[in-house]
């Protein structure tokens, strides 16, 4: 097992950075990165963001220093890559690009919602998981039925986030009834946006809720993931929940986990029990065991 850093060529924010990777593990890159002071923050997915100011400080800590491209090698090498697409920071032109699909004329209500998405603390709510639940009602919804208060509730499902279930999907409903009434749209509309982005804190839309159906299963269709994404899944849920201790997060991670196997149904259009059904089951037995 080793760490390596790539040599300062990066620039960003007035300086320019280095990127440092482990070859074996995230365990391994975590304690490397607490115990040379690189703040948590500076994680990127897969490896950590480091200004031209330390890379001194971790060579002298233990980093092997190699080429860039040699660090990608070793990163893709060691499985733990992350492609570009499921990085929040990169995903800024392509979700503006669907906002403005979506409501156009109203750029500057897409950049607030990035912004949202794009806070610090979020690793798993993220634009990452934005796009998933968008992609997800590409594949669930009918071309030629579009489901416009669906795809805003999407985008507001979220948008506050604190990690306190309940408050956060009535905040971020609440946001949406403001931010909707000054873009001009119908109250009804409005309306709708809202209770859908409320129902996200329980999942159990009624069984005539075709609208509320669709996005609680997009909004969970990463448990249907393969292995390798549902294990970064839980690797960013974790990380979300960084400032509660383990012993307390195992207890209500648990608790979570045990709600989703009895929600019954889990997924509700036939779509998505197809696609994603039988493997959110392993998913989620596989973790509670």
């Amino acid at each position: 097992m080793a760490v390596y850093v790539d040599p300062p060529l990066w620039p960003a924010h007035g300086t320019v950075f280095s990127h440092l990777v482990s070859d074996a593990s995230l365990e391994e890159l975590h304690a490397f990165a607490a115990a040379a002071g690189i703040p948590e923050r500076a994680f990127d997915g897969d490896h950590y963001d480091v200004p031209e100011r330390r890379y001194q400080d971790l060579l002298s800590a233990g980093a092997i220093p190699v080429e860039a491209r040699v660090l990608v090698r070793k990163l893709i090498a060691s499985g733990l890559r992350i492609p570009a697409r499921d990085r929040s920071k990169a995903l800024t032109v392509p979700l503006l690009e669907r906002w403005n699909s979506t409501l156009p004329g109203h750029e500057e209500l897409g950049f607030e919602l990035l912004e949202r998405w794009g806070e610090e603390h979020r690793k798993y709510h993220s634009r990452t998981h934005l796009l998933a639940v968008l992609e997800a009602l590409d594949v669930l919804t009918d071309p030629a039925l579009p489901a416009r208060s669906v795809t805003l509730a999407a985008w507001f499902h979220d948008a506050v986030y604190e990690g306190i279930a309940g408050q956060d999907e009535e905040q971020s409903a609440k946001l949406a009834e403001d931010r909707l009434a000054i873009a001009g749209l119908p109250e009804p509309v409005i309306d709708e946006v809202a209770r859908l982005v409320r129902l996200t804190s329980t999942h159990s839309p009624a069984p005539d809720d075709h609208a509320g159906a669709l996005l609680c299963d997009a909004d969970l269709s990463i448990l249907g993931a393969e292995p390798a994404p549902y294990a970064r899944y839980l690797t960013a849920v974790r990380e979300d929940y960084a400032h509660v201790s383990d012993a307390d997060f195992a207890a209500g991670r648990s608790a979570v986990v045990r709600q989703l196997l009895a929600l019954d149904p889990l997924f509700h259009s036939e779509r998505a029990k197809g696609l994603w059904l039988d493997a959110a089951r392993r998913n989620l037995e596989a973790e509670l065991s």
